[in-house]
């Protein structure tokens, strides 16, 4: 008799660079508190960041550079930590079996360091932990796209399809009018009638995520008598020319791209094409250093070890190995030479 395969951990999933990965209980989650758009974006980015241990009691570092995208000020950053520690959100689980919704906190306790080129410490909060620990669905999200997405409500919509694009058996889900509400994160009092819900965050989403995205989505109301009580979200992948259409979309700036979705084509020009990030240089190791929050990543993880002892073992080990990214992947051995040798 065949043994019961065991199901795949969402915490086994690789992100890459051009992708992360985002737990699916934190995909459909309800926003006791809202968040704004790039909320959302840091938290995506600090998930990622700490995924190499994110199910372990650790401490996580980053730099906050990483966090502040184009500003060149850390304010926004720091506000949207101290909104992402006060969010309380609804998550649906399932424990021993039974479907349960929990109510946690996205964000631990954290250290912000004062300088502007400084580190953030944070943790995740120990329920959460087990939440993703037991997840076992997930969203892959293209960074590239994430950053395009200009509103809070095509972020959500985003990762919505992206967690259930490759389900075998299954195209389209039913939600109720408040449900979809509650997971698009629409504050309280705010777009109550179906057509300023619509007017003002469905349809907006719908047409950035289909242009930008590997898939095209629709929302369709459902009337219960005269009033729409209920939407069915559709998608479906696209063909491989409207795969090349995404690529060209995403290279265009946000105005240009309205522009193109108004038909004005030829008042915009192609936002110049960034510099390709070169790969990272795998063990070219005549000086090449990981990166110093890396080193305070692996005290922080595995206190009482010698991190440039551990450092040598790893770089003898790879000496074969490929990897896009050494800091990850020197985490990623350190975590493995602590389980073997513990102290």
């Amino acid at each position: 008799m065949a043994k019961p395969t065991k199901p795949y951990r969402t915490v086994d999933a690789r992100p890459s660079r051009e992708s992360l990965v985002k737990p699916g209980e934190l995909v459909d989650l309800i926003e006791v508190t809202p968040l704004t758009l790039t909320d959302r974006r840091i938290y995506n980015q600090l998930l990622e960041n700490a995924w190499e241990a994110i199910d372990k009691p650790v401490l996580h570092v980053i730099a906050k550079s990483e966090l502040r995208g184009s500003h060149n000020s850390n304010d926004r950053v720091g506000e949207s930590i101290e909104r992402l520690m006060a969010a309380i959100v609804k998550v649906e689980a399932v424990w021993e079996g039974k479907p349960a919704i929990e109510r946690v906190q996205l964000l631990g306790g954290n250290l912000e360091m004062a300088r502007s080129d400084g580190l953030l410490e944070y943790e995740i909060p120990p329920r959460l932990r087990k939440i993703i620990s037991n997840s076992t669905i997930f969203a892959r999200l293209q960074r590239e796209v994430m950053f395009a997405l200009s509103s809070k409500y095509a972020l959500t919509l985003y990762e919505m399809v992206q967690k259930r694009g490759n389900l075998r058996w299954r195209s389209s889900e039913k939600f109720t009018l408040d449900a979809l509400r509650g997971v698009l994160g629409v504050p309280k009092g705010k777009l109550t009638s179906w057509s300023n819900l619509r007017m003002r965050a469905i349809d907006p989403a719908v047409e950035e995520v289909s242009a930008l995205s590997d898939y095209m989505v629709e929302v369709a109301p459902i009337k219960t008598g005269r009033s729409v009580t209920h939407v069915e979200l559709r998608w479906w992948r696209k063909d491989g020319e409207a795969t090349g259409k995404v690529e060209r979309a995403l290279q265009f700036a946000s105005p240009g791209r309205r522009a193109r979705a108004e038909g004005r084509t030829e008042e915009v020009e192609p936002a110049p094409a960034a510099a390709p990030k070169p790969r990272p240089a795998w063990l070219d190791r005549q000086g090449a250093a990981l990166k110093t929050q890396t080193y305070e990543t692996a005290k922080l993880r595995h206190p009482g070890y010698d991190i440039y002892h551990v450092e040598g073992e790893w770089r003898s080990w790879a000496q074969d190995k490929e990897a896009a990214d050494p800091d990850r992947a020197f985490l990623a051995f350190f975590r493995k030479f602590a389980e073997a040798n513990p102290i």
